[in-house]
């Protein structure tokens, strides 16, 4: 079997490209197609070790191009679809990219896969479709409320993906995730922003006053939780995938300060991002109790040991801070 998947230079998609190879002769799966274009936040070192593999080949191009889209996903049988717009601040200063990929671009890969007759397609979401919630948490039947204009494009990319499972009976599995982190995230995501200024000697923008809350999700438990959903999960069906580890900004940026040697001298706090949503929290119990997903990593020991890979690892993100 092909399985494709897209955005897969990515920090979430190169992570599950490695995952899923590590499972391939189990899951059956022959030929892992990687597909990204490579923007600004696709690293093509990302990609470096599971292409090594001579099951492992690489697609460069966008999933907007029709011509290759239709070629790259004929007579595949899955594909994992990451490939998104995805920063906050970015799509409030330039909208338009994010509904151009996230919405366009998905609505292309969706009749692709019509056409060249994809058995599974597992659509890569956010928790932040469902906009702000004060108390509780999210089911997956909560209405969308998105805020921004990522969580909008994002959410549009939802409704389509359910649309076409409803309309042509596309195998689709929609997931929507809490804030990730771990290696390798571009470094204008918090916790890389933070801990790069802070190896720098520089003050971390703290937003308004600090009491946003996220729930944390490690790469490494988001991309379990994909896998299983992969496999297993209900055709037309979402799946909410949480960490169980809300803290505020502030409480995160704390943490921060004390892995990296520093105290609260080194927070700038900084007008609130517009729209800023209060608070995230997911509901995921289905996917625990349909799929047996449950987190694995400690949210400490894995704060620690991403701190860590970001100091060991300077050669990695140097380029990137230098260039903005």
């Amino acid at each position: 079997m092909r399985v494709v998947i897209t955005g897969a230079a990515g920090f979430i998609g190169s992570r599950f490209s490695e995952m899923l190879l590590e499972k391939a002769d189990e899951l059956g799966y022959k030929e892992i197609v990687l597909f990204d274009a490579l923007t600004y936040s696709g690293r093509r070192e990302n990609m470096t070790d599971v292409l090594k593999d001579s099951r492992v080949s690489f697609v460069h191009g966008s999933i907007n191009d029709a011509d290759l889209a239709n070629e790259v996903l004929s007579g595949t049988h899955s594909v994992v679809h990451f490939a998104a717009e995805s920063h906050v601040d970015r799509s409030i200063t330039g909208a338009k990219a994010f509904f151009e990929t996230n919405v366009l671009g998905t609505q292309q890969l969706l009749e692709s896969s019509r056409a060249g007759g994809v058995e599974r397609f597992v659509h890569v979401s956010t928790d932040e479709v469902y906009g702000s919630i004060p108390e509780g948490s999210w089911s997956e039947e909560h209405i969308l409320e998105p805020n921004s204009p990522y969580s909008s494009s994002k959410a549009g990319s939802d409704l389509a993906a359910l649309a076409y499972h409803r309309t042509f009976n596309l195998p689709v599995m929609v997931t929507r995730c809490s804030n990730n982190y771990g290696p390798r995230q571009y470094p204008e995501k918090v916790i890389p922003l933070f801990v790069s200024n802070l190896i720098d000697g520089k003050k971390v923008p703290l937003y308004g006053d600090g009491l946003n809350v996220r729930d944390w999700l490690h790469v490494d438990d988001h991309c379990r939780g994909i896998l299983r959903v992969l496999e297993d999960g209900r055709e037309g069906e979402i799946y909410n995938i949480g960490g169980g580890t809300e803290l505020t900004n502030k409480e995160l940026t704390w943490k921060l300060l004390e892995l990296c040697g520093h105290d609260s001298s080194m927070i700038e706090p900084v007008s609130d991002r517009l729209g800023h949503d209060r608070r995230y929290s997911v509901d995921w119990s289905k996917i625990q109790n349909e799929l047996g997903y449950t987190p694995q990593v400690h949210f400490e020991e894995g704060l620690a040991s991403t701190v860590q890979w970001y100091i060991d690892n300077e050669s990695w993100w140097r380029p990137i801070k230098d260039q903005t």
